[in-house]
């Protein structure tokens, strides 16, 4: 099928990152991915949680929310501590924390907290898997800044992670749904991998006939070479923000 924005099946629409957005944060990035516009930013703070106990590491968790603007039509007021949070609200929110988690290295972290908060200001498909691939730069820029670097004992970072979603949409597969893209297509799928070809997760859905085993490789396989694509536009937008992941990264990831 043609795309509207004339894109390839297998090419990702152009992300363009611009970091330090968020002068108060110690890491920030405002991320956009065609339509798609996510505002990610992490904080630092020298405490865990209690329930973490008495051991040496740290902890990761993370926030997502829509703005109320960020659909066509406004929304209703923002989840809150009278509106908790709505299913998929927390589902994104545990996503995001599990896919940086599997890439940050909690016990050199030593015991702090860093709070990922994502709020997608314009949304048009894919949000979830913006936010995963914003963050990893937000988590880093924080980590940069603080000159966490040098102090740890080891690299804080084990790897890279960044997130793509594929649709079957008329039976052909296609990397990166807008959302007219996601409304038509009969089998979504959301990945998340890192630099070193780990899956830190995979969410797919068949909609009215199950999904064939070799389809389904496929859309995977069209996923990962996005997801390598996204992982470089990561490194050279830190880069030109003078963090260099190889300096954060273990030596067989960098």
């Amino acid at each position: 099928m043609s795309r509207s924005d004339n894109r390839s099946p297998s090419e990702h629409r152009p992300v363009v990152m611009t970091t330090g957005f968020h002068r108060n944060s110690e890491g920030s990035v405002l991320y956009r991915t065609g339509g798609t516009l996510v505002l990610c930013t992490a904080s630092v703070a020298d405490e865990v949680p209690k329930w973490l106990g008495e051991g040496k590491g740290g902890w990761l968790t993370a926030e997502y929310q829509m703005h109320p603007r960020s659909s066509p039509v406004r929304r209703e007021p923002r989840e809150g501590r009278d509106r908790p949070p709505k299913g998929r609200t927390q589902e994104i929110q545990r996503l995001v924390g599990r896919a940086l988690r599997s890439a940050l290295d909690l016990a050199a972290l030593g015991r702090r907290t860093v709070t990922v908060d994502c709020d997608v200001l314009e949304a048009d498909g894919g949000t979830r898997t913006a936010s995963i691939s914003a963050a990893l730069v937000a988590v880093a820029l924080a980590l940069h800044n603080l000159g966490l670097t040098g102090s740890a004992e080891r690299p804080l970072l084990r790897d890279q992670v960044a997130a793509v979603s594929v649709g079957l949409v008329d039976e052909e597969i296609l990397v990166d749904l807008d959302y007219s893209e996601d409304s038509l297509a009969r089998v979504d799928m959301n990945v998340v991998a890192t630099a070193k070809g780990g899956l830190v997760e995979v969410q797919a859905t068949a909609e009215g006939q199950a999904i064939a085993r070799p389809c389904f490789d496929a859309m995977l396989e069209a996923a990962l070479g996005a997801i390598a694509s996204i992982l470089q536009i990561q490194r050279q937008s830190l880069q030109q923000a003078g963090v260099h992941l190889d300096r954060l990264l273990a030596p067989e990831s960098a």
